[in-house]
């Protein structure tokens, strides 16, 4: 399978973001990444991610964001699913979120301001909390991933879970803390979203 990766400058006015957007031949959907404080776009255990969605046929784009704050990271991933649906190599392709840490809640909450664009997130030890009432907004079908050992935020989690409105499932992995860096954790996690993001994303791209 051929692949392509770009280095992308996203220029959302007040600010310029930093991204590398992958592209897969014959791609049927794409996966926008949103970090948790702290980290950036090459984050390891994003990067590892991302390579099993590139192994099934998605697109990534991961970015900078630049802020740790909820909000303003929430309002830049909008941006940046707007200026992709207005590029000639992604326009065409379904958006999904996948969202890490306090990336999780911002990734919901952009998820709940473009309904129409955004089809599929999954959050990877997530604070879906922090989403506040958007979370009651999300009309993606959302997959929420927690170790077993991560258990405040497997709590948060759960709640979540209970709380929104569409279709959201969580899944626990075994013996995993909350960067999952014990063997084969992290594996896990990436199988997971991409089984979530191939089967949604590619039935959005074929309606």
């Amino acid at each position: 399978m051929t692949t392509w990766m770009t280095r992308e400058r996203i220029d959302l006015g007040p600010v310029c973001l930093d991204g590398d957007l992958t592209l897969p031949e014959h791609a049927t959907g794409l996966v926008l990444f949103a970090h948790g404080g702290g980290s950036s776009r090459r984050s390891p255990r994003n990067q590892a991610v991302a390579a099993e969605l590139h192994r099934r046929g998605l697109a990534t784009l991961l970015i900078d964001l630049l802020t740790p704050e909820i909000g303003p990271i929430a309002d830049r991933l909008a941006a940046v699913v707007d200026w992709l649906r207005l590029q000639p190599p992604t326009a065409a392709l379904p958006i999904g979120l996948f969202g890490a840490s306090t990336g999780g809640g911002a990734a919901l909450v952009a998820a709940a301001a473009r309904p129409e664009a955004v089809h599929a997130v999954v959050s990877r030890g997530g604070r879906p909390d922090l989403a506040g009432p958007a979370l009651l907004e999300v009309r993606a079908p959302t997959l929420l991933i927690v170790g077993e050992r991560d258990t405040d935020v497997l709590e948060l989690n759960e709640q979540a879970r209970n709380t929104m409105r569409i279709r959201a499932e969580l899944r626990i992995i075994p013996g995993a803390t909350h960067l999952f860096p014990e063997p084969g954790a992290l594996d896990a996690v990436a199988g997971e979203a991409a089984h979530w993001f191939t089967a949604h994303l590619t039935a959005a791209m074929t309606r």
